[in-house]
């Protein structure tokens, strides 16, 4: 077992909202637990750590990323590196080790992935990778996307596709922020991503 790797790159680092204590959780609170553990997640980990302070959102959210990530229309190594293109630009080491091996288990080149935690524009994408990255990061950093990038993004995944990558986006940019502001801890055997930019 690695140590865990602490969340955001300050000098405090003590995790603000861990797991409550099972003996302190309202029935609310352990409904939403089993049913994350009942469910695809099979435990209470990352996000839905502090998100267990309301869970009514954490129940909605856990619901918003379950179909994002197991139902959308985005092929699945397109949802993986548009997910890692998150954590780098939001610097989240927990998204960033659950997705890391599950984007190599579905094709995304290691050497594209190590570019983009350094925070540089991977040189060596697939087109498809390419026209991910380039939305992912123009919303990030801009707020929207640019023509060129929506009429890439329209010819390859055609409007249900465009709709849900922007949630995607938005999905993980939600759930990396209040990681970082909870300072939520990983247990990972992937490297941690360095400060930004490094």
């Amino acid at each position: 077992m690695t140590a865990a790797t602490p969340q955001g790159f300050g000098t405090q680092t003590h995790e603000r909202l861990p797991l409550p204590p099972a003996e302190n959780m309202s029935e609310a609170q352990r409904n939403v637990a089993e049913a994350l553990i009942a469910g695809p997640r099979k435990g209470v980990k990352g996000p839905f750590i502090p998100l267990m302070r309301s869970p009514v959102l954490l129940e909605r959210l856990a619901g918003v990323g379950e179909y994002l990530r197991f139902n959308a229309v985005l092929p699945r190594h397109v949802n993986e590196f548009a997910t890692l293109v998150v954590a780098r630009e939001l610097s989240n080491q927990f998204e960033w080790a659950i997705h890391y091996p599950l984007a190599i288990q579905v094709g995304v080149p290691a050497t594209v992935l190590e570019e983009l935690a350094t925070g540089a524009r991977p040189h060596s994408m697939p087109d498809d990778e390419a026209d991910a990255w380039a939305f992912a990061t123009e919303l990030l950093r801009r707020h929207s996307v640019s023509e060129p990038t929506y009429d890439a993004a329209i010819r390859r995944w055609g409007e249900q596709g465009v709709v849900e990558l922007g949630a995607l986006v938005g999905y993980f940019a939600c759930v990396c922020w209040i990681m970082n502001i909870a300072r939520t801890p990983v247990q990972s055997e992937v490297a941690a991503l360095p400060g930004f930019p490094s």
